[in-house]
């Protein structure tokens, strides 16, 4: 097991934060926020950003501030999104597959927990974004993170993850990064 995220081979995937679900999410709408937090953290570091959705005709798209940042997003009826596609989405051509992906999205015990164990089957390294994870009721949620935390998958915070990917104040993009952190959340 990595313990360190490798920017240079990582992907994100965000994970069905759709809007017709959100207003039934506890804090649901910071838990929206933290996830574009991530989106733009990850985007301005050059990290890929992958969305899915969860059956779309019916629950209906990505909030706006989730789909806007995604470079694709993946339909599926699965809860686990690997079995409709995800992990091949990973692996686009012309670039170098990644071993780690940050995941967050919606529901912690439902689809984030399942796409987050179908990428472990699939040999990636899985870093879940806690705080950009939401649920119905706090207790699944709770549940969720410590079965994410006994299958392998290392749990961190928003913040956590973007100063992992600087690794140092001297990063480029260091200041583009620490702007987006210190925004006014929500």
């Amino acid at each position: 097991m990595n313990i360190a995220i490798d920017p240079r081979r990582c992907a994100v995937v965000l994970v069905d934060y759709q809007e017709r679900l959100l207003p039934a999410i506890h804090r649901g709408l910071e838990v929206v926020a933290e996830g574009a937090r991530l989106a733009d953290c990850a985007r301005a570091l050059g990290i890929p950003v992958i969305g899915t959705e969860q059956n779309p005709r019916g629950l209906g798209p990505n909030s706006s501030m989730i789909r806007d940042r995604c470079e694709t997003t993946l339909a599926k009826m699965h809860f686990d999104g690997c079995a409709d596609g995800l992990a091949g989405a990973l692996r686009p051509a012309g670039r170098p597959a990644p071993t780690d992906v940050v995941v967050a999205g919606c529901e912690t015990h439902v689809c984030l927990m399942q796409t987050a164990h179908g990428l472990q089957r699939a040999g990636f390294q899985v870093w879940v974004a806690a705080t950009a994870c939401g649920t119905r009721f706090p207790a699944d949620h709770d549940l969720a993170l410590a079965r994410l935390r006994q299958s392998g998958a290392v749990l961190a915070s928003v913040e956590m993850i973007a100063f992992e990917w600087l690794r140092t104040c001297e990063h480029e993009r260091f200041r583009e990064v620490l702007e987006i952190l210190k925004a006014p959340r929500g």
